[in-house]
């Protein structure tokens, strides 16, 4: 898949993590002790149209389709650290797949966007959230669930193949971002009724 003529708004990024989860390591109630997580930090990760990110537990599965990839951006970990006063905090930790900086990645929700990492651009298509979950209380701080709401990243959907990696980068986006954002909460307001 070519990269839309409509992503014109160019940004420079850092990946500054990937991560690959062949298994679900936050299962069940949260616990005193950090899941082992050995393995799943990589250097790259191979993105395949319509199915994921291959060797992810989240690839191939039909329920998903549409939330294969998880983004997040590191200023959203950094802002949380300094309002809770933790010091700083590990954002592979929300177990994201895509770990940015220099991206307003919760407005990404509902756009397609582009991340080139030298070897072609992979396209995404934002969706819905990526919520927080009870687990971070125990693996980042206490606060952290509360705290991560609003800003816990986006789930997208791989539009094509490619490959991503560590290091500088390229957002491509139809939508302005602004970067100076990327650790603010974004709330989703209610739909009016009637």
């Amino acid at each position: 898949m070519a990269i839309s003529a409509a992503l014109v708004h160019r940004y420079e990024v850092e990946v500054v993590g990937l991560l690959v989860s062949p298994v679900h390591r936050y299962d069940g109630r949260p616990g005193g002790v950090v899941p082992a997580q050995d393995g799943d930090r990589v250097e790259r990760v191979e993105v395949r149209a319509g199915h994921g990110i291959v060797g992810d537990r989240y690839a191939g599965r039909a329920a998903h389709r549409d939330a294969a990839v998880t983004v997040l951006a590191a200023e959203s970990v950094e802002a949380l650290a300094a309002e809770l006063g933790s010091g700083p905090l590990d954002p592979l930790l929300t177990r994201r797949n895509v770990v940015l900086r220099g991206a307003e990645v919760e407005a990404l929700r509902g756009e397609e966007f582009a991340l080139d990492c030298g070897e072609g651009g992979v396209v995404l298509r934002g969706g819905r959230p990526a919520n927080p979950c009870a687990w971070l209380d125990t693996v980042l701080a206490p606060g952290a669930h509360r705290g991560m709401r609003g800003r816990g990243g986006v789930r997208c959907a791989p539009l094509s193949d490619g490959v991503l990696r560590l290091g500088s980068a390229v957002l491509t986006s139809a939508v302005p971002l602004d970067p100076a954002r990327a650790g603010e909460a974004h709330r989703v307001l209610p739909r009016p009724r009637g």
